[in-house]
């Protein structure tokens, strides 16, 4: 009887897989000018890249929505599933999706195109803290001018895939690097609000440095890179020190990291009689709800820059 039972398993999962292959069938067994490219994302900086390229070409996934941590992210069975499902897999590498490293080598080693469109640019541009053991700073949109040859690296690959949709993805991509251009002068124009003295950025984790470096402000995080780390008393103390030290009017918490964190420094501050603002809420590893203007890319770093820029000014 149990060999009988187990039989029946092995057929009917020998006939969920052969149906789960029918159903989704990939690249090498189907004309891609005959429907849309199968995209699956990680972060949703990079969905709403393949979207403006890819356009009504493409059919997006984003497996990690707003709020989201990537760094703490671990890939579910109906994520697995959607990987298994794509015809091209973008995600940011560099360590950033640290938890679903082992899956995305699967996909790639199943025939599954996936490409890291942070992996693609020259190491001269990329941070390289030390406290980050050799590793480069994942958080390259942060400087829009990096997100551009992110985007130029899926403009790409989608050409490459889908050779007979070459005049709109080349269109696309012109029509939204022009907007990256634009939202690359806002951000310039409204840092530069902020006197050079008061540009000191303060968040719940050191993912603003690339920010830092292409806008003039020195950043400062309570955890390090990667939420992987923990902050102790003596960080937060430390932070405190710092901000009473140099009167810091403001810091700022994120969307995708727990408030309390920044809120031990606030409350760390004000025993050493100084009060610290929180200047509002960042949008760091996630982006917003989708719908709303921080839901997309321009939309999140202009909430963020404004929100900043407001905080500091001191008028």
């Amino acid at each position: 009887m149990h060999k009988i039972h187990s039989m029946l398993c092995l057929v009917m999962l020998a006939t969920l897989l052969a149906g789960c292959c029918t159903l989704a069938p990939g690249p090498a067994d189907v004309d891609l000018s005959q429907r849309q490219v199968r995209v699956v994302t990680t972060v949703g900086m990079i969905a709403d890249a393949a979207e403006n390229v890819g356009g009504e070409r493409v059919d997006v996934t984003g497996l990690m929505g707003p709020g989201v941590d990537p760094h703490l992210y671990k890939a579910s069975a109906g994520d697995v599933q959607r990987l298994s499902q794509a015809d091209v897999i973008f995600y940011n590498g560099l360590h950033l999706e640290a938890q679903m490293g082992e899956v995305l080598e699967k996909m790639d080693g199943q025939g599954i195109k996936t490409v890291a469109i942070a992996e693609g640019i020259d190491t001269s541009l990329l941070l390289q803290p030390a406290e980050f053991e050799g590793n480069y700073d994942p958080h390259i949109w942060f400087d829009v001018t990096l997100w551009v040859q992110a985007v130029e690296a899926v403009r790409h690959t989608l050409v490459e895939m889908d050779p007979d949709s070459t005049a709109i993805y080349e269109a696309n991509a012109e029509a939204y690097l022009a907007e990256l251009e634009t939202l690359q002068t806002y951000v310039e124009e409204q840092a530069a609000r902020v006197p050079a003295e008061q540009r000191v950025l303060i968040t719940a984790h050191d993912a603003f440095n690339y920010f830092g470096q292409a806008y003039g402000f020195e950043v400062r995080g309570l955890q390090g890179i990667s939420t992987e780390s923990e902050a102790g008393t003596g960080d937060v103390q430390g932070l405190a020190d710092f901000i009473a030290e140099r009167r810091i009017p403001a810091i700022f918490v994120e969307s995708s990291v727990p408030v309390r964190n920044v809120e031990a420094v606030q409350a760390a501050v004000k025993a050493q009689g100084f009060e610290v603002a929180i200047g509002g809420e960042l949008f760091s590893d996630a982006m917003g709800d989708e719908g709303t203007e921080e839901g997309t890319y321009i939309g999140m770093v202009r909430h963020n820059v404004d929100t900043i820029v407001g905080a500091l000014v001191r008028e």
